[in-house]
């Protein structure tokens, strides 16, 4: 069954690449970089300055971008970065780069959307998303796959991954006895690691007391940890890169070199070729942390209380900047100008663990378990919004509470199974909720631009 699962998972990995980098150089050059020359408004709108707190939606513009960085700014950061350049080496960040720099452009079109065409749930209460974009907009013939989506969020945005990663840093860094940390109890069939077990359960009632409260418990969470834990984690990386700052230099050039190259890689070809696997890495590690055209983002704005689409457009741009421009740069530098990353056979947070110990020694460790629990934590509650948001869309809001319990248990099911099969199978999930995300976003493009025009025109008025 594992086997089968990463055959899926590369298979999908292609069509997926080719959706997401070619569909963002679409929206990039369609929009003629507009929404790039507003990069500072975005940040004032982030900053409160267009709020209005009676416009309808759930949240203000800072909480839904906090919470969708709280999803995006995750272990993702810490350990899908360390996965990427365990496998491609340092020219794998070039092309999470390229992603992060188009999936702006998508975050843009694609969140614009989610306000423009908002529709009521079964109780009557407004929401966004591309499954109601694709409902409202595309009317009936369309919503195959808005039920794709919604299915597919309900899978990709289980917590398995977070709550794996999270477990074993706490179990590296925080169990010194080997005995305990490989402790294992027999239930059945199975046979599970005894502290990953006890501290999966320990995550699960954690998230609970904030998911049971609903979104303005979510969001009210996000935007008060989520500015604490990039300063802390930023913190501790520009020390990293201080005690390694003459290798910085040559690593920012190798990074450029081997990207095409692929000197380094060390996983399957694809697209005909080693350069070509190595494309295929940078992407899926992108999208497996910054989202850009996976749909989470425009969930998450599309609860804003704004009745101007172009706003929450451009503070979703905001997103892959900070996710991937930002974090996973930090990560990967710290990893490169260490040299842990020509160690064979360590992935994941691991990886990332052993950067942090050899520049820091063991306070860089225990800043890197804080900033993880941060990370990770964060993530545990916004990402149940969405699956609860996606099934309310199917089933009627009544049904998300049944979903927010089978959620939490899944909890304990990703700190206990392997990272390998959590990583295949959120990586599928996403693959295919890209394509109602980007279908519905070429087809909608004009809608956009349109009242995008309109609304710079406005804007550029104003200040005249």
């Amino acid at each position: 069954m594992t086997d089968l699962i990463s055959l899926i998972a590369r298979s999908v990995g292609t069509p997926e690449l080719f959706l997401l980098i070619l569909g963002g150089v679409f929206f990039l050059f369609y929009s003629r970089f507009i929404q790039y020359r507003y990069f500072v408004h975005a940040i004032q709108i982030l900053r409160g300055k267009y709020d209005r707190p009676d416009a309808p939606g759930q949240l203000s513009a800072y909480q839904a971008l906090s919470t969708a960085l709280a999803s995006t700014v995750g272990m993702g950061n810490i350990a899908g970065v360390a996965t990427a350049i365990s496998i491609g080496g340092p020219g794998a960040l070039f092309w999470m780069w390229i992603t992060a720099f188009v999936g702006m452009s998508t975050n843009f079109f694609t969140s614009a959307l989610a306000v423009m065409f908002r529709g009521k749930d079964s109780e009557g209460n407004l929401q966004g998303g591309p499954m109601y974009v694709i409902r409202e907009a595309l009317g009936k013939k369309w919503m195959p796959l808005a039920v794709l989506f919604s299915c597919c969020c309900m899978i990709g945005c289980l917590p398995i991954f977070q709550a794996n990663q999270l477990t074993q840093i706490i179990v590296d860094i925080g169990i010194q006895d080997e005995s305990l940390k490989n402790h294992s109890l027999d239930l059945g069939l199975f046979s599970l690691n005894t502290a990953k077990l006890i501290i999966g359960t320990f995550l699960m009632v954690l998230s609970g007391i904030v998911i049971i409260g609903g979104i303005h418990r979510i969001g009210n969470w996000a935007g008060r940890m989520v500015p604490l834990m990039i300063v802390v984690y930023f913190v501790t990386v520009v020390l990293i890169l201080v005690v390694n700052y003459q290798l910085v230099p040559d690593y920012f050039m190798l990074i450029i070199s081997d990207a095409f190259a692929a000197e380094h890689y060390r996983g399957q070809p694809a697209l005909g070729g080693i350069v070509g696997g190595l494309i295929v890495t940078g992407v899926q590690r992108a999208s497996f942390s910054n989202e850009a055209g996976i749909g989470t983002a425009p969930l998450a704005l599309g609860a804003s209380k704004s009745t101007e689409p172009i706003r929450e457009g451009l503070v979703s741009m905001l997103s892959p900047a900070i996710d991937t421009l930002l974090v996973c740069t930090l990560t990967a530098l710290a990893i490169l100008v260490t040299d842990v990353w020509k160690v064979e056979g360590v992935t994941g947070v691991s990886l990332t663990a052993q950067a942090f110990k050899q520049s820091l020694g063991p306070a860089g460790t225990y800043l890197l378990l804080i900033s993880a629990f941060f990370f990770a934590v964060t993530s545990l509650f916004s990402y149940s919004y969405y699956g609860n948001k996606s099934i309310s869309f199917l089933a009627g809001v009544k049904s998300g509470k049944w979903y927010d319990y089978f959620y939490l248990s899944t909890i304990v099911i990703g700190a206990v199974v392997s990272m390998q099969v959590v990583t295949d199978v959120i990586d599928i999930a996403y693959a295919l909720m890209a394509i109602p995300t980007m279908l519905s976003g070429f087809v909608l493009a004009p809608k956009v631009m349109a009242e995008a025009k309109k609304y710079f025109a406005k804007l550029e008025t104003e200040k005249r």
